[in-house]
């Protein structure tokens, strides 16, 4: 009985050492593959003297912008965000091969299912702005992630209103 009690514990231990192993990894992006996470280089994206190369990635995420910031609850777009959405969508007519995902956030406030419900409409809304402006809704997809990847973490405003987001990633065809 003693035997079985200390092997029971061995075994739950063991069961949560590797669950908090499995929870100690962030969620980070790939910027090593010029999609979506940017593809940055040590030059800041492989052009002379830190420019970014031309229809690149990296072009897109630091001189166009690829993310825009909503207010709480909402997902209506703000002049901000839409000043932003116009320069994609001139770039993305500009690049016709290029597609991309925008991904839909928000902050952890609020159940999961609002979340997921919240980031969708927020995703929608940012696709919706670049095929109004003429880029074809078939190089345009959206995901909704909700509260799955915050890109701040800690408990504040500040932080919250990081997270409230959507980002466009390039999927394929950028240089």
């Amino acid at each position: 009985m003693i035997i079985q009690l200390a092997n029971l514990k061995t075994v739950a231990l063991l069961g949560c050492f590797l669950a908090l192993a499995a929870c100690s990894k962030k969620n980070q992006p790939n910027l090593d593959s010029g999609l979506g996470g940017g593809g940055l280089g040590a030059d800041g994206g492989g052009g002379a003297g830190g420019q970014a190369a031309p229809g690149s990635a990296a072009e897109f995420q630091t001189e166009i912008g690829d993310r825009i910031y909503f207010l709480v609850d909402q997902s209506s777009l703000t002049d901000e965000a839409k000043d932003i959405l116009t320069r994609q969508a001139e770039w993305l007519l500009k690049y016709p091969n290029v597609a991309l995902q925008v991904e839909g956030h928000a902050d952890e406030r609020g159940t999961r299912e609002y979340n997921i419900s919240l980031s969708a409409r927020r995703a929608t809304e940012a696709r919706n702005f670049l095929v109004r402006q003429g880029v074809p809704g078939s190089r345009v997809a959206s995901i909704a992630y909700g509260k799955e990847r915050p890109s701040s973490l800690c408990d504040n405003e500040e932080c919250w209103s990081q997270n409230r987001r959507a980002v466009s990633a390039i999927t394929s065809g950028a240089n």
